[in-house]
């Protein structure tokens, strides 16, 4: 593999959770690349690149973290790569959301300039997605980042390609247009996890090379869902990520219908202990039950979430997708792996 490894340590995330509690910015937040345009050629474009010590990649796409400074003034619609603010999302998305595929995988994870909060919300309302916010900058980085992974980092492995809110946003992108391209690739995809952004029955029906999980260990099929609290449902509340027409899949019982799955099947959510200032497993009674006519999971966890109805809804765990059923992911990767091997 031509790029040296680049590893997120413990000792990373420990300074960065302890800054983030203090008010603080880690002296280093990743990314020293100047140039325009990425060259992921080299590690300055990575936030990790692994040891290879698994036999199955992980390939993460981060989600919108170009957020309060994309609203001020003259800001840029796309993040540069030495964008603060994305730099310091990116590696707190590492440690909340990529991280669960550690265990299983060789975890990918390239910087992009990504589209700011400010910008998407502009494209959403006129057009009622992103997709035309991902289509130029965004799409060409990360597509530029996967031939260069495919080309000098695979090595022929299976492997997940995941992300969150813009970062599915994007996978949704690359799965109906970099791997129509490339089928040689496609075929060696274990899942795609693309969690916080929908994937509606149309593009389905529009692109027949995709597949939604209909269980616990089928593959090469997408997985995704949206977790709100009942608030967001009774009021129909708009939350952007969730489209028309979406499907979500229950990352407790990893059913597609409406069979509710309590909060004793939760095998761990991952989330901050202030004690500590560091994230810990614990039980925050996160149930599950899909709503199909929303295309949503709901929960009544008794975790606050976050504030954000503007986007979001009054009661959305949108940036708690991952961490309210951490283990169960976590299970969940493992599982679809083993399945992957056994038919392989």
């Amino acid at each position: 593999m031509a790029l040296k490894p680049k590893i997120v340590t413990q000792d990373d995330v420990k300074a960065l959770f302890h800054a983030l509690a203090h008010g603080q910015a880690p002296e280093d937040l990743g990314s020293a690349y100047k140039g325009e345009a990425p060259d992921y050629s080299s590690e300055d474009c990575w936030l990790q690149v692994p040891e290879i010590t698994e036999d199955v990649d992980t390939f993460y796409v981060y989600s919108t973290v170009y957020v309060e400074s994309s609203f001020e003034e003259g800001s840029s619609d796309y993040a540069t790569f030495d964008n603060p603010e994305m730099l310091l999302g990116a590696l707190a998305e590492y440690a909340t959301n990529a991280s669960v595929y550690e265990d299983s995988t060789n975890v990918f994870m390239p910087y992009y300039r990504q589209c700011g909060l400010r910008y998407a919300n502009d494209i959403n309302k006129k057009t009622g997605n992103i997709d035309s916010a991902l289509s130029g900058i965004p799409y060409d980085d990360i597509s530029a980042a996967l031939d260069y992974y495919f080309e000098e980092c695979n090595g022929g492995r299976p492997f997940i390609i995941a992300g969150h809110s813009q970062g599915s946003a994007m996978v949704r992108y690359v799965l109906k247009n970099y791997f129509r391209e490339h089928p040689e690739y496609y075929e060696r995809m274990v899942a795609a996890y693309a969690i916080g952004y929908s994937i509606t029955r149309e593009d389905l029906e529009a692109h027949p090379h995709l597949k939604f999980a209909t269980g616990e260990a089928d593959t090469g099929v997408i997985v995704s869902w949206h977790t709100e609290g009942p608030k967001n449902v009774e009021e129909n509340a708009k939350n952007a990520p969730v489209l028309p027409n979406g499907i979500s899949i229950n990352p407790l019982n990893w059913k597609r219908d409406e069979t509710y799955a309590p909060a004793s099947e939760n095998l761990g959510s991952y989330l901050p202990n202030e004690e500590s200032e560091m994230y810990e497993i614990t039980d925050v009674g996160a149930d599950a039950q899909v709503v199909l006519s929303r295309g949503v999971v709901v929960t009544h966890t008794t975790y606050d979430g976050f504030a954000a109805a503007e986007f979001f809804g009054p009661q959305s765990f949108h940036d708690d997708d991952y961490t309210l059923y951490y283990n169960n992911l976590k299970d969940n990767v493992a599982k679809r792996i083993a399945a992957y091997k056994a038919s392989h």
